[in-house]
């Protein structure tokens, strides 16, 4: 619009003067007397090196790189619990357009990360869900399955620090319990290779007044015909407690499952001091068999009542810190995938058969359901509720197995693990997540179930240990 020349506007910008004089009181610093000499330019030696554009070059594009990778790990996590989404609500299309996106986006997130290790076996186990192998379900384990199980088991005891914690703070439950008693029978629940007991029994051979008379009952599967494991682990342990001179027993039990278990087979002696380690095991049990005549009873209350029935001074329990038993697929898959991250983070990139061993659990706890679903790992809360109504009670994990178990954990991984106490309660985890949890319990003092009688043939079994498994050696 058009103004007059006598329209004035309500603000004016001020005119400045081109070239103003400096006034009175302005007075100008005088120059340096070597002021010819002062250079206000940068000399040839302190010209800024070559690299220097390159090198800032090089620090923005791997930090683009890393921010689109994490932008990428975002999107797989995302397409791989929408795929267990539509693997829940039964859509088994969707499912398989989103595990193709799923298998796609992983090209672009780094191998050697946490996340896009842990991804490739979660897809692998939807893929196994989505498109069963023939045939199905899969033929029981065999002798040469056991013994990769095994093989897979010892790499992943040496790859990482859980099932040394686990082994540590089981034995130092047990050491603190029998401290004065001259006779010690200890029962496995999962002898594997033995690879918990040499340390417990070359600290009872230092106990000051001399060690016990020791006795260990390995539990485990059958062996298959012409071999004894059982017996074959424990050989080596009895030449070791004979090298140290501690008086040694053993006896192998061959069971399929711990319910197998009778409290007659474990042969307790009187005057013994009993004491039970289970090691990653009890979550096995929690599935309630539809075909049982109990139908509300799950194998964990038969295999509880026969550890309170031989009046252990101590009950060392050590489980995943986790809750894969949800009823809710999504649910499940969701918590273990996270979980299962954390470990794989904790893990050097690389180690195949560390992560062999714990993608045997990953395939269980997203391919199976019901009943043969084994990996059904609950959290600590969980297992002290179980426990203290199963009449027992909790045995606090003092300042010194806190003390020592961090040192232990310091001595075999880098920065990142950490040991908590958490309510007399030792846990093991990975930048404070929590991922193994150690406890330990005790008969409660009005628990009255009867002591087991060796020779009670009245007791259903269909598994035992045999003579041949018997072993024994004096110092």
């Amino acid at each position: 619009m058009a103004m007059g020349s006598n329209a004035s506007f309500p603000f004016q910008w001020p005119v400045a003067d081109p070239s103003p004089a400096p006034g009175p009181d302005v007075v100008l610093p005088p120059l340096p007397p070597d002021a010819a000499d002062v250079a206000y330019y940068a000399e040839d030696d302190m010209a800024l090196p070559p690299d220097f554009f390159q090198a800032d070059a090089s620090a923005l594009a791997a930090a683009v790189r890393r921010e689109e990778e994490e932008a990428a790990g975002i999107r797989l996590v995302h397409l791989l619990m929408s795929c267990a989404g539509a693997v829940q609500s039964g859509d088994a299309a969707l499912a398989s357009a989103l595990l193709a996106d799923a298998h796609a986006a992983l090209a672009a997130v780094s191998a050697a990360s946490g996340i896009g290790r842990v991804a490739v076996h979660f897809a692998a186990a939807l893929s196994r869900r989505l498109f069963p192998p023939s045939p199905s379900p899969p033929p029981p384990m065999d002798s040469s399955s056991e013994l990769h199980a095994q093989v897979l088991y010892h790499h992943f005891y040496e790859a990482c620090p859980y099932l040394k914690f686990a082994h540590f703070t089981a034995n130092q439950a047990i050491l603190e319990a029998v401290q004065g008693c001259a006779a010690v029978h200890i029962i496995d629940f999962s002898l594997m290779q033995g690879l918990q007991w040499p340390a417990l029994i070359q600290a009872l051979a230092l106990r000051p007044g001399g060690p016990p008379a020791l006795r260990i009952t390995g539990i485990g599967p059958p062996s298959p015909p012409g071999r004894d494991d059982l017996r074959d682990v424990g050989l080596r342990l009895a030449d070791l407690a004979r090298a140290v001179r501690v008086r040694f027993s053993f006896r192998g039990v061959a069971a399929n499952r711990l319910d197998e278990v009778r409290p007659w087979m474990l042969e307790v002696s009187p005057g013994e001091a009993v004491a039970v380690s289970s090691v990653l095991q009890l979550h096995r049990l929690l599935a309630v068999d539809p075909s049982s005549t109990e139908h509300n009873k799950a194998p964990i209350d038969a295999v509880l009542d026969c550890v309170a029935s031989v009046r252990p001074k101590v009950f060392a329990v050590v489980e995943q810190e986790a809750d894969h038993n949800k009823p809710g697929f999504l649910d499940r898959f969701t918590e273990a995938l996270f979980y299962y991250s954390s470990v794989f983070d904790s893990l050097d990139a690389g180690d195949a058969a560390a992560e062999a061993y714990l993608d045997r659990e990953i395939c269980d706890v997203v391919c199976a359901e019901g009943a043969a679903r084994l990996e059904r790992h609950e959290p600590l809360r969980r297992w002290r509720d179980r426990l203290a109504k199963a009449g027992f009670a909790a045995v606090p994990l003092g300042p010194s197995a806190l003390r020592q178990a961090r040192m232990l954990v310091g001595l075999f991984s880098g920065e990142g693990h950490c040991v908590e106490e958490a309510g007399g309660c030792l846990t093991l985890g990975w930048h404070g997540r929590p991922l193994f949890a150690a406890s330990a319990w005790r008969a409660a003092e009005d628990n009255n179930n009867n002591p087991p009688q060796s020779g009670d043939s009245n007791v259903d079994g269909t598994s035992s240990g045999s003579d041949e498994s018997n072993i024994s050696c004096s110092s």
